[in-house]
């Protein structure tokens, strides 16, 4: 029997700065060591943007508003096919609480946040959502 690729969902969540412009939050794995957008794989019954949203609240702590679809992408982990689909998200609120799967986040004006996230195909959602701003 051949398996579907691995589900999972995401979000490009983002806030308002002090400074007035934007921030996009990236989520530090220290089991990868890497900076990356805060996503997981569905649960059993859960759609793709219950996960996402799941999925942002878990790894920092925020609750989100999804806006925007923004794509979905397509890899091999672990010997697997996996697909990632991001919406936009807002922040409405949080804190981030250092946890096993992440131990870090930074909030990071866009072009900040796209050059620090370890995954290349993770940096095309980032312009993607600054696409949809204006």
């Amino acid at each position: 029997m051949t398996r579907g690729p691995v589900e999972a969902a995401g979000c490009v969540l983002w806030r308002e700065a002090a400074s007035g412009g934007l921030e996009v939050c990236l989520v530090h794995r220290p089991e990868y060591d890497d900076w990356s957008l805060p996503k997981g794989k569905l649960k059993r019954g859960e759609t793709r943007e219950e996960a996402a949203v799941r999925e942002v609240r878990e790894e920092t702590g925020h609750t989100c508003a999804l806006g925007g679809l923004l794509g979905t992408v397509h890899y091999t982990a672990k010997g697997r096919a996996k697909e990632v689909t991001y919406w936009a998200a807002r922040a409405t609120g949080g804190v981030f609480v250092p946890n096993r799967e992440v131990d870090a986040v930074a909030w990071l004006p866009p072009a900040e946040a796209e050059a620090r996230l370890t995954h290349p195909l993770d940096r095309p959602l980032v312009r993607s959502f600054v696409a949809t701003l204006g």
